[in-house]
């Protein structure tokens, strides 16, 4: 062993007892974050265009990172599982929140996407592994807080923005389910592959609708989706593979229920948005759905 401090600091930097911390930090700010600069970055572009762009630019990056080091391209049936699972997870499941929260704010935006392991739950009875009595419980705190959430004044305001992030929690858990038992590409090239896939098809829908990007977008709402595009997709989702392979699955998962409070958090301090009773109370009842199906699910696989 070196007797110099010095030279140990690059294995403690890989050292997962550092590195796992600093990746859920990042996990639990970066991804909490995010609808916070979905909602700047709403400020001058349109919805699906404004997610089109964030995936075209960081998909195309990693894409060319990944080329660059020497990985293979995914192959023909890659790139359909790809494509399929990316306009579901990415196209409609982020989207669709861009949409809904040209209507709410981003904190509730949040609290409605942690429905996501509800559904996921659901579909996976698809394939046999129906929900245990446990899990069957959660389900039903966790739907009953979906219920209170949108007696709230902020989604039942706006029932197109509430239908359409119950639809992007929906489309997320498919996908998660569907793509689990299909060819994909191997690690970050999956990523790489899902993200210009969707990118294709959310600029395809935008322009069709009849958006268009803006000719003088503001600085602020620029500096959205760069941030958006460098730290949401790249660095935290590097983050989160890293997570999902060195971790225990209730820890890599836990984003689930963090990002919501720190989403409201972000936006209750920085762009002054407000949060009703009926808010507070359906994020605290879908939080205690998602955590008792989480730890459900992981006393089943033990």
């Amino acid at each position: 062993m070196s007797n110099h401090p010095a030279a140990d600091t690059p294995h403690r930097l890989s050292d997962p007892h550092v590195l796992i911390p600093l990746a859920l930090f990042a996990l639990y700010v970066i991804w909490g974050s995010t609808y916070l600069g979905i909602r700047y970055a709403l400020e001058s572009y349109p919805p699906f265009l404004l997610a089109g762009v964030r995936f075209v630019c960081a998909g195309t990056a990693l894409y060319a990172f990944l080329r660059l080091r020497g990985i293979a391209p995914p192959t023909r049936l890659q790139w359909r599982n790809a494509a399929f699972t990316g306009v579901l997870l990415l196209g409609f499941g982020n989207g669709l929140v861009c949409f809904a929260e040209e209507r709410v704010s981003s904190g509730i935006a949040a609290v409605a996407v942690a429905s996501m392991p509800l559904f996921a739950a659901l579909f996976s009875g698809m394939y046999g592994e129906w929900p245990n009595r446990r899990e069957s419980i959660g389900l039903a705190i966790g739907f009953a807080g979906v219920i209170v959430l949108n007696l709230g004044s902020s989604l039942s305001g706006s029932r197109l923005g509430a239908m359409a992030l119950l639809v992007a929690a929906m489309c997320w858990a498919f996908g998660s389910a569907w793509s689990r038992r299909r060819d994909m590409p191997p690690g970050p090239m999956n990523t790489a592959a899902q993200m210009l896939c969707a990118s294709v098809a959310l600029l395809i829908f935008g322009f069709a609708s009849g958006e268009h990007l803006p000719a003088h977008p503001t600085t602020r709402a620029t500096l959205a989706v760069v941030y958006l595009a460098v730290f949401g997709s790249l660095i935290a989702f590097s983050a989160y593979l890293y997570v999902l392979k060195h971790a225990r699955p209730a820890l890599s998962t836990s984003y689930a229920y963090v990002n919501p409070p720190v989403a409201v958090l972000f936006g209750v301090l920085l762009a002054g948005e407000h949060i009703g009773p009926y808010d507070l109370a359906g994020m605290a009842v879908i939080l205690i759905g998602v955590v008792v199906i989480t730890l459900a699910k992981q006393k089943r696989a033990r």
